[in-house]
């Protein structure tokens, strides 16, 4: 206990020591350039160096130090993760090395991910490029939206604007519930009532919170890039589902689970949701362009950034994952991290307030600290409460990415262009 104490005291203080009096464009400055540094020269080499698989595609899983597991499955969110950051990449960043993963991941995803008889996305193959879970999960199927669309954006390649259009249709025909709207959760491969509910097989709800903020990123993605009506309609609605139906304006936070008639099934606070959640709508009402939908979203926006500030953030300065009833989830997740900068970020781009960057910065400490891996690249997966990390877990398996903590860097980028125009 005293040695958990002292690692506390120790990260608070470093904390408060780096902390800028006001919200100069400097201490930005400085933040952008130290996540940028980090983006350039640890997290994207680590993937370039050893997630790609000779065979085809990227490996479905790499352990800490970035030694593959050759027969492991490939996930269709990590590969469309994948796709999405290194299209990113290119397009900021500029560097061929990016375009040249980004287009194999592309090929790859289409060739491998994509069902050519029934549409939608493949949830797992296996290491040869086989379907091996062919379940539609439609978490799945916004990520691929994502990718595809982000591709578009940075190289001009009509064939992966055509498939996410294809897949956004897809969606709309197949996964919107028709009498009450949202997103239903699962389905097996010919869009018929899967045998489990949910990704890992244990959901019991219909519709999530989870799958409805990755409709909304990927909705938005995609208006940027194909300025069609309907779809417009749809995001649209997409935020008013989100602002009615999963957002709690007593408590600030979102519902994560719901039946078909969006009843709340748990009770069950995400902080790092909550936070992804308050920019995504932002930069949704934002590209909508509806003056009354941008002034509600940044009013809910910030309300849920507050809310998870106030109740999330463990004394040494790092977001929680999540209370679930009466306990707290306390260790610390990267994407939780870097969702947390990106979210204080934003809110401090809407108000101008210094508590906001002053929590940026303190999340970034916590990072430089804790979670960046000095020894093999890329940041550990989990820092436990007492300040260690997780050393045994992947870098990269179906959920764990260069999307989040890559993500951070790139919006800070495009903060930083805002001030300086």
């Amino acid at each position: 206990m005293k040695h958990y104490f002292l690692i506390s005291l120790l990260i608070l203080i470093q904390s408060w020591i780096s902390l800028p009096t006001k919200a100069q464009p400097d201490a930005v400055r400085t933040l952008h350039d130290e996540i940028t540094a980090d983006l350039k020269d640890n997290i994207l080499p680590f993937w370039e160096k050893h997630s790609i698989d000779p065979s085809g595609g990227f490996y479905g899983t790499l352990m800490r130090d970035g030694t593959p597991i050759a027969d492991a499955p490939k996930g269709g969110v990590l590969n469309a993760r994948i796709l999405w950051t290194f299209s990113a990449a290119y397009r900021i960043c500029g560097d061929t090395i990016y375009r040249n993963l980004a287009d194999r991941a592309q090929r790859y995803f289409i060739d491998h991910f994509i069902d050519p008889q029934y549409g939608g996305v493949y949830w797992q193959i296996k290491a040869d490029g086989t379907p091996l879970n062919t379940d539609k999960q439609t978490y799945g199927c916004t990520y691929a939206i994502y990718g595809l669309a982000e591709h578009f954006r940075a190289t001009g390649n009509i064939e992966s604007l055509q498939k996410a259009i294809d897949i956004y249709r897809t969606m709309e025909n197949k996964i919107k519930d028709p009498l009450r709207d949202g997103y239903i959760e699962s389905f097996n491969r010919t869009w018929g009532t899967p045998e489990k509910l949910g990704y890992d097989g244990d959901g019991t709800a219909t519709k999530t919170m989870n799958t409805h903020i990755h409709v909304l990123e990927a909705y938005t993605l995609l208006y940027k890039v194909w300025r069609d009506s309907t779809l417009r309609q749809r995001l649209a609605k997409v935020i008013d589902l989100l602002t009615t139906k999963l957002y709690n304006p007593q408590t600030h936070h979102l519902i994560l689970f719901c039946d078909s008639d969006w009843k709340n099934l748990d009770d069950i606070d995400s902080y790092g949701h909550d936070i992804e959640t308050s920019w995504l709508l932002t930069e949704a009402a934002e590209a909508l362009g509806d003056a009354s939908v941008i002034d509600k979203c940044r009013k809910i926006s910030l309300e849920l950034v507050d809310a998870a500030l106030q109740e999330g953030i463990n004394p040494t300065g790092y977001m929680m994952y999540e209370r679930n009833k009466d306990r707290i989830r306390r260790d610390a997740s990267w994407w939780c991290q870097a969702e947390t900068v990106v979210g204080c970020m934003n809110a401090w781009r809407l108000t101008g307030k210094q508590s906001y960057l002053d929590s940026a910065i303190r999340t970034w400490e916590f990072i430089k600290l804790r979670m960046i891996d000095r020894e093999h690249g890329e940041w550990y997966r989990t820092v436990l409460e007492d300040g260690t990390p997780r050393r045994r877990e992947p870098k990269a398996s179906l959920w764990n990415c260069p999307y989040h903590n890559s993500r951070m860097g790139f919006e800070i980028t495009g903060f930083l262009n805002e001030i300086n125009e």
